[in-house]
């Protein structure tokens, strides 16, 4: 297999990466071969996985408006992925030119491309980190650059939290960096769930079993599961709910009906 330039050399081109597959879904060119078997195969069960990829884009972008409306123009951004047009920088900085973004993500390919992508522009940064691994991520020179800690910050956790199996305790990362922000701070987040998704329990368990099998598990968590992540935080309206009933910029009954699948909420810190 040929490597692409663009490729960093410590990475394992095959391997397939959730946020090359994800960028596969959205009609995006960094992925591989390996990335693009895998995504066939889960599509073989979900053909509707690029509607709900595209919905969940969509409710970011949404959610991005919101928090600069409410005046807050911090936002950190973790589980990033590869860059896709409408990225949170662009959307925030189209709303108020002052907004600073920090981008985080695990993946090399990601972060690199980040960095290429943002090369130039004021008020963006992109850095390596874990999720699972708050602390160190606040404590990265790029944060501190571009954060204040001390003002509201928008923690998005988009399409991440359900790559993160409960023993390695999701909610305690999610908590600590609750702690660690200022009152006033936004979380959003989305989340996979059986619940919503078109078709039966049986058949979405394909999907999620390609996966489990390249070693990346999809959690697939309940509403009251998904709930748990906002604790210490008041629910912005319209609460937790299917990703095109967040302030819909569109009728909702137009959307595919695979957009409805899992959840998404704005969550305000006390």
């Amino acid at each position: 297999m040929q490597r692409p330039a663009w490729a960093p050399r410590s990475i394992d081109i095959s391997v397939p990466s959730v946020s090359r597959i994800y960028d596969y879904y959205l009609g995006g060119s960094h992925n591989f071969e390996v990335d693009r078997e895998a995504a066939r195969k889960a599509m073989e069960f979900m053909p509707g996985l690029p509607k709900i990829m595209q919905a969940n884009r969509a409710f970011m972008r949404r959610a991005v408006r919101y928090a600069v409306d409410e005046g807050i123009t911090q936002f950190l951004d973790i589980g990033s992925g590869i860059p896709t047009f409408g990225n949170v920088h662009e959307v925030a900085q189209a709303a108020d030119p002052g907004a600073r973004v920090v981008y985080v993500d695990h993946d090399p390919v990601a972060v690199a491309h980040s960095q290429a992508v943002l090369a130039g522009t004021e008020g963006a940064d992109a850095v390596a980190g874990d999720l699972l691994k708050p602390r160190e991520i606040l404590a990265s020179p790029e944060v501190e650059a571009l954060i204040d800690l001390n003002r509201p910050v928008v923690l998005l956790l988009v399409a991440i939290l359900h790559f993160v199996e409960d023993a390695d305790d999701p909610y305690q990362a999610v908590a600590e960096l609750r702690d660690a922000l200022a009152p006033g701070s936004l979380l959003v987040v989305t989340h996979a769930s059986y619940e919503g998704v078109p078709l039966p329990q049986e058949r979405s368990e394909g999907a999620v079993d390609v996966y489990r099998n390249i070693r990346n598990p999809l959690i697939m968590r309940s509403r009251e599961q998904v709930a748990r992540f906002f604790e210490g935080y008041d629910m912005m309206e319209p609460g937790l709910v299917p990703m095109p009933n967040w302030r819909p910029d569109t009728a909702p009954e137009d959307e595919d009906p695979y957009a409805f699948s899992g959840f998404a909420g704005v969550g305000r810190a006390a």
